[in-house]
């Protein structure tokens, strides 16, 4: 009984840690599929512009011979539906800002071994951003 008195009293002692927010279920975050085909792929993944693609002739993200974790198929036909389910690993719903797809190639945020590809308040962010926004 004394064991327990004791363990009770140390266990009152301690501080409540406060965890934060409960995070977003990993399988949870899914924006729109339709979006991410007609607007995510050609003008932020893969937009004419090689200087600000991820997966121009020597990208780092094709499929075949990246660099990262972040690899999607570029050779015809495109499998958008796997490209799908590689890109939201590296979303955030929660805080989309926050997302390492949009954090990494963002100039000044995350390093990112392709350099920033492009500025904060972009295009290229704004079309990013809007992808939540169309759920």
């Amino acid at each position: 009984m004394v064991g327990f008195a004791l363990a009770s009293a140390l266990l009152a002692a301690c501080p409540t840690v406060d965890l934060g927010d409960t995070p977003v279920s990993p399988g949870s975050c899914r924006p729109d599929m339709a979006y991410f085909e007609d607007v995510i792929w050609p003008e932020f993944i893969a937009p004419a512009n090689e200087a600000q693609s991820c997966v121009a002739e020597g990208g780092c993200h094709q499929l075949e011979n990246g660099r990262s974790a972040f690899r999607v198929s570029v050779n015809p036909p495109i499998d958008f539906t796997a490209n799908y389910n590689v890109t939201v690993r590296f979303l955030n719903c929660g805080t989309p800002q926050s997302s390492p797809l949009l954090t990494k190639p963002v100039g000044g945020v995350d390093s990112h071994g392709g350099g920033d590809l492009f500025a904060p308040g972009s295009e290229s962010e704004l079309v990013f951003l809007d992808w939540f926004v169309t759920e």
